[in-house]
């Protein structure tokens, strides 16, 4: 016994070894920066300095300004989660159907979630050109409505980027949903239609509650990943652009750290997106009950 916990505990000390590598020592030493003075010119004789970052993040005024773009970093989270989980519900509920052809539609929805993003950024980035990308023929052509400029206006950047991470999210939410979906029991929908059930009756007393516990999780990462989500934001938007208004808190820090060059600043920043995050996945995961069995 004595030995087979030996060389378990020898099987386990590599992938320690690579955590502690890859994971624990970046967030310690971030940490640790975040309470310092290291820039571009104190690389080498940085020191502690407390809480000044963190006081600077939230009091001194920055451009853009650090609650502009907490709040459009919000926004486009919520938007973008709330598309990707509507739309790839609503997909799963159609290709859970006996549809012919069902497969190759199925291969067709994911193609957008396994192009690299890099790919996927540049190439919307490219139909939302003013003079001659698709989407402003489109809109020209057939809607004989007056071409948009999209990524010269703040406003219209920023919709673009969401546009671009709707189109690249949603078929992660459809695969979960639709996993979720074939595992519910046929006979629970048989019953409601013995008792005269409507769709939506089946709809609201069977699938969401029984889908829940597969997407909330799926939910929480997805906050996750799109509150992180920088490469959409940096490509399609020419880092931030114009004049910064589209930045998100991730790329915000993307700036600071490799333009600017204030690498304890980005670190306190990062913090605090770390902080938000852990705090509302275990404020979300609690209150909406996802450890919970459906039945």
């Amino acid at each position: 016994m004595k030995q087979n916990r030996s060389f378990i505990g020898f099987l386990v000390i590599p992938a320690f070894v690579i955590l502690a590598a890859v994971v624990f020592y970046p967030f310690v030493y971030n940490v640790v920066l975040s309470f310092a003075n290291m820039n571009l010119y104190k690389i080498y004789d940085w020191h502690l300095i407390g809480f000044k970052q963190y006081v600077k993040i939230f009091t001194e005024p920055s451009q853009p300004s650090f609650y502009s773009v907490l709040s459009r970093t919000l926004v486009w989270t919520f938007a973008n989660v709330f598309f990707h989980v509507v739309i790839g519900v609503s997909l799963a509920l159609v290709l859970n159907q006996n549809l012919k052809g069902r497969s190759l539609f199925r291969t067709m929805l994911i193609l957008p979630w396994a192009i690299p993003q890099y790919i996927v950024a540049l190439t919307w980035r490219g139909m939302f050109n003013y003079e001659y990308g698709a989407i402003n023929l489109v809109i020209t052509k057939y809607l004989s409505l007056p071409a948009v400029e999209w990524l010269k206006d703040p406003v219209n950047a920023f919709i673009a980027c969401i546009i671009t991470n709707v189109w690249l999210g949603f078929p992660f939410m459809m695969v979960i949903a639709l996993g979720a979906l074939q595992s519910i029991p046929h006979e629970l929908y048989e019953a409601a239609e013995i008792d005269g059930a409507k769709w939506y009756h089946k709809l609201r007393t069977i699938t969401l509650p029984l889908i829940r516990p597969v997407m909330i999780p799926a939910i929480t990462l997805g906050v996750i990943w799109t509150f992180n989500n920088l490469n959409i934001v940096w490509l399609v938007s020419n880092a931030g652009e114009p004049s910064d208004n589209t930045h998100i808190l991730v790329s915000f820090v993307y700036k600071a750290a490799f333009n600017y060059y204030s690498f304890s600043y980005a670190a306190a920043l990062s913090m605090i997106i770390f902080m938000i995050l852990l705090t509302f996945s275990l404020v979300f995961m609690k209150s909406s009950r996802a450890t919970q069995a459906a039945y």
